[in-house]
């Protein structure tokens, strides 16, 4: 299974100080998560992408290429990509080439988002949202499998003989993971293409997850990519460790008091029915364990540890406690125990080669010698 860590990129006060770190700041901060959690070992770095206050990361592509300099083995994806407001053509471009420069070490989450305003800030209309999702998508697709490509539909001007450049790293595209909490459209739309289903669950109770995840592994069975058990699942969930349960209660309290998103609810409750876990790594451990048991064994399990103004310190701690202590342990309690029908979730062969310490697979490009006019980009007709 791929463990590793997301990010909203919240700019948050810090209730102990009243005090926010700076734009600035915050995305140097975001960097070095990424790059401690590559350190100690874990799968994946995440990042959101937002375009409005209090959130920073609206450059997704331009944040992980910088992450990708700086690290040597880690996955670098989105959570989420926002697949309705973004225009495919630029999707296909810029993420083809990250892919390049990071050697294939990037996948996608693709999502609606959660900030109704950015529709229309980028010209779209929120009651299209799934439409737009649908549609965006296939296209997407099509610009990373094809070129001389001919489109038309209802969100954005046709395409005539189109081919995206630059071409996906050795001509396999990014692996994509559709994110949805509640839009049964969106893990149908996953299911049908045999692409990753994420829940990204961590305000949600266990049965809601379940029902999501099963309608997701029926319909990707139906679609004959292969058994329910094949179907490639992922998780969000949310954790504060400290050396006891008392401490980490205690330290952590005041961050989720200050956090945007629970305002209302209380830690107990939070705590007893969603995916937040507030304890010792053992208690952590304990908890996520039980998501196997509940929708079966799954390739993808994301952890936020940044959110609500916790310092950035304090992140860091967190990111060492997941790499040297809880993961370990949850790798070493599910791995064992896998099918073997199950499988991984997806890896560039690059990205593979790298991780097995194997020899690299022999670069494939795109040839284009005499084949596409230089000043109109479309193929030679002879």
């Amino acid at each position: 299974m791929q463990f590793g860590i997301f990010t909203v990129g919240d700019i948050t006060s810090d209730p102990a100080t009243g005090k926010a770190p700076s734009e600035h700041q915050r995305i140097k901060n975001t960097v070095e998560m990424a790059e401690l959690a590559d350190q100690v070992g874990l799968d994946f770095f995440a990042t959101g992408e937002h375009h409005n206050p209090p959130f920073v990361p609206s450059a997704p592509t331009t944040l992980l290429a910088n992450i990708a300099a700086r690290t040597e083995r880690i996955l670098l994806t989105t959570a989420t990509t926002l697949i309705t407001t973004n225009d495919p053509v630029r999707l296909a471009e810029e993420y083809a080439y990250l892919q390049h420069l990071a050697d294939g070490r990037v996948d996608l989450m693709m999502g609606r988002g959660n900030t109704g305003p950015v529709y229309p800030w980028f010209g779209k209309d929120i009651r299209k949202g799934i439409s737009l999702a649908v549609e965006n998508y296939d296209l997407l697709r099509r610009l990373w499998r094809e070129t001389g490509v001919d489109w038309q539909g209802e969100f954005r001007t046709p395409l005539q003989d189109f081919t995206s450049m630059p071409r996906p790293l050795d001509g396999v595209p990014p692996f994509v993971w559709h994110a949805s909490i509640r839009s049964p459209q969106i893990a149908e739309q996953a299911a049908y293409y045999g692409d990753g289903f994420l829940h990204n669950n961590i305000f949600w109770p266990i049965d809601h997850v379940k029902k999501m995840i099963d309608l997701y592994r029926e319909r990707f069975a139906h679609y004959g990519h292969g058994t329910p058990e094949q179907a490639i699942v992922g998780l969000g969930g949310q954790i504060f460790a400290a050396g006891t349960e008392a401490e980490a209660l205690s330290v952590y309290e005041p961050y989720f008091r200050n956090s945007y998103v629970y305002q209302g609810a209380s830690l107990e409750e939070m705590t007893a029915h969603t995916p937040l876990a507030v304890g010792t790594p053992e208690q952590i451990v304990e908890k996520y364990l039980t998501y196997r048991d509940a929708i079966g064994d799954y390739q993808r399990q994301a952890f936020n540890v940044d959110m609500g103004g916790v310092p950035h310190a304090e992140v860091m701690r967190q990111i060492e406690y997941l790499g040297t202590e809880i993961v370990p342990a949850l790798r070493a309690e599910l791995e064992p125990s896998k099918p073997a029908e199950v499988p991984d979730a997806p890896l560039h062969p690059r990205h593979r080669a790298l991780l097995e310490g194997a020899e690299p697979p022999a670069e494939e490009p795109f040839s284009m010698t005499n084949e596409f006019d230089p000043l109109t980009g479309r193929k030679v007709r002879i």
